[in-house]
């Protein structure tokens, strides 16, 4: 049996809550979650620059690491990176930041994925190619005609749509 992970330092708690507030507005678009809010309720004492500077910098290690869909073994490698760089984290928020996106990858992923998605889905498609073979004008035989048949879906919804190209 594994050893329980030691509770985390008091320090992290308000630094999780700003990862998932962060999360939340980018991934998830959840309205009204604004700097505002998280400064007053996550880190009261901190100056707006300060927090600003904090929040940018935890949002910009929260899109790479989600627009990458990191693994662990890139996501360690990632912040041990960030941890030897100047300006850049501590081990302890390389420690939060890696349990956040363990415990919310498959969710950021999910709704990246739905973002990037056009509302209609393609269900099924048809394709054919027709010659002219008879006509009454000489120019017009032989001229291919594509017929592409595609059935689009909309949120369990079906629409049959037949499109001509010439």
């Amino acid at each position: 049996m594994a050893a329980p992970e030691p509770p985390p330092p008091e320090g992290c708690r308000p630094l999780s809550a700003l990862l998932s507030g962060i999360a939340q507005a980018a991934f998830h678009g959840t309205a009204g979650i604004t700097e505002e809010l998280l400064r007053a309720q996550l880190y009261p004492e901190a100056t707006p620059e300060e927090f600003r500077a904090l929040r940018a910098k935890m949002g910009g290690l929260l899109q790479s690491i989600a627009s990458a869909d990191m693994d662990l073994n890139q996501l360690e490698a990632f912040l041990t990176a960030q941890t030897k760089k100047q300006g850049g984290i501590t081990s302890d928020q390389a420690a939060v930041i890696a349990k956040f996106w363990k415990n919310h990858r498959t969710q950021i992923h999910e709704s990246l994925i739905n973002q990037s998605r056009w509302d209609n889905v393609l269900k099924n498609m048809n394709w054919r190619v027709d010659l002219k073979a008879q006509l009454r004008h000489i120019d017009q035989i032989n001229t291919p005609v594509a017929i592409v048949e595609m059935e689009l879906g909309k949120n369990g919804q079906s629409l049959h749509q037949m499109l001509p190209f010439i």
